[in-house]
C-alpha cells in the first residue's frame, strides 16, 4: 500500500472547508483509492499548514493513475487556485 500525504497552505483559511469538502467529493470514486481523509489544522503554530490530505492507495500505480484521473483533476485545479504552497510525501506502508 501506498500513503499520500499532502498539505497545504491556502491564500485565504476561508477556503478550508471548501478543499476538505472537494477532497472528501473524490472518496469511493477513484479506482485503487482505499481510503481518504482530510482536515484542517487546529494548532495555527508557525510551522503549520492549514489543510491536510492523506490517501492511501493500493500500489503505485493506482497513485499514478490518480494524478489523471477524471475525478481528481478538478479538485487538483481548485487546490492550485486557492493554496500558496504545498509539500507532500508518499511512502510504503
Amino acid at each position: 500500500m501506498i500513503k499520500h500525504i499532502v498539505l497545504f497552505k491556502l491564500k485565504n483559511k476561508a477556503d478550508a472547508s471548501k478543499a476538505i469538502e472537494a477532497f472528501y467529493s473524490m472518496k469511493g470514486k477513484i479506482k485503487g483509492m482505499l481510503d481518504l481523509e482530510a482536515g484542517t489544522d487546529f494548532l495555527e503554530s508557525e510551522r503549520s499548514y492549514d489543510v491536510a490530505l492523506v490517501c492511501t492507495f493500493t500500489d503505485k500505480s493506482a497513485l499514478e493513475s490518480y494524478q489523471t484521473d477524471p475525478v481528481h483533476l478538478p479538485v487538483k485545479k481548485l487546490m492550485h487556485e486557492i493554496r500558496t504552497a504545498s509539500v507532500a510525501v508518499d511512502f510504503i506502508c
